[in-house]
């Protein structure tokens, strides 16, 4: 664990304990998958709390989350889950992400990867309070994501200009490509490598692996770049959907 991360968790941790009765806390995403970059990674986490988050609860979520004054602050993401509700998938649930509060689900990716590669900071271990998710559910979920949200963002120009749409978009669709053939999750470094199996652009996946990793950046505008990317993601959501 890096020194700054470890002290982030470990305020948080203190600060949640006394603002929700928590059960449990668990880390998913590149922490739990041993492919954390601090500074570059988020941290996604996922408290499991014994009943539904009150109005009172949710004011001090929020401000136990603004009240969070050490480096990487805010790239801590936490969905906060009540242990009745963990069977159902279509519940959404308190979360605090990109600086705000709001509600949405838990899905199928991060209860998997809670499952395969999910680290404990507090508490029981995943298997023993998140019900496991079947491949057909996995896949489902999978393949749905892929045509009603990227395949449909593909359809604009303007935000592949971005560098976070071209970075999520390129490994989601290596990662959703491993899952749907072999029903399995890949981390993010992984992905990169399977890009290049995609016949991805590769100065793209050069520049996405640069941003994360700190290698040697390629030289390639963003509009060629972002071309690249939207061209490549939208024709293999097509292939693999076929």
């Amino acid at each position: 664990m890096h020194a700054a991360t470890e002290r982030l968790l470990r305020r948080f941790l203190e600060g949640v304990e006394p603002a929700v009765p928590l059960v449990a806390l668990w880390a998913h995403g590149s922490l739990g998958a041993g492919d954390y970059q601090e500074g570059r990674s988020d941290l996604d986490l996922v408290a499991i709390v014994d009943s539904p988050v009150t109005m009172e609860q949710w004011r001090r979520i929020k401000a136990l989350h603004r009240s969070l004054d050490l480096p990487l602050a805010d790239r801590l993401h936490c969905s906060y889950m009540a242990r009745q509700e963990l069977a159902d998938h279509a519940v959404e649930h308190v979360t605090w992400a990109h600086q705000e509060i709001y509600r949405r689900t838990v899905t199928a990716i991060t209860r998997r990867e809670l499952h395969e590669a999910g680290r404990v900071l507090f508490g029981s271990p995943p298997g023993g309070l998140l019900p496991p998710v079947p491949d057909a559910e996995l896949a489902a979920f999978v393949r749905a994501d892929l045509r009603d949200f990227w395949l449909e963002k593909t359809r604009g120009r303007r935000r592949w200009l971005r560098d976070v749409w071209v970075d999520l978009g390129m490994v989601t669709v290596a990662r959703a490509t491993v899952t749907l053939r072999e029903g399995r999750l890949i981390s993010k470094r992984e992905a990169l490598d399977v890009l290049a199996e995609l016949g991805a652009p590769e100065k793209v996946v050069a520049d996405v692996r640069a941003r994360r990793y700190g290698t040697p950046a390629p030289v390639l505008s963003r509009f060629r770049r972002g071309r690249l990317a939207r061209a490549f993601i939208r024709s293999a959501i097509k292939q693999e959907l076929a």
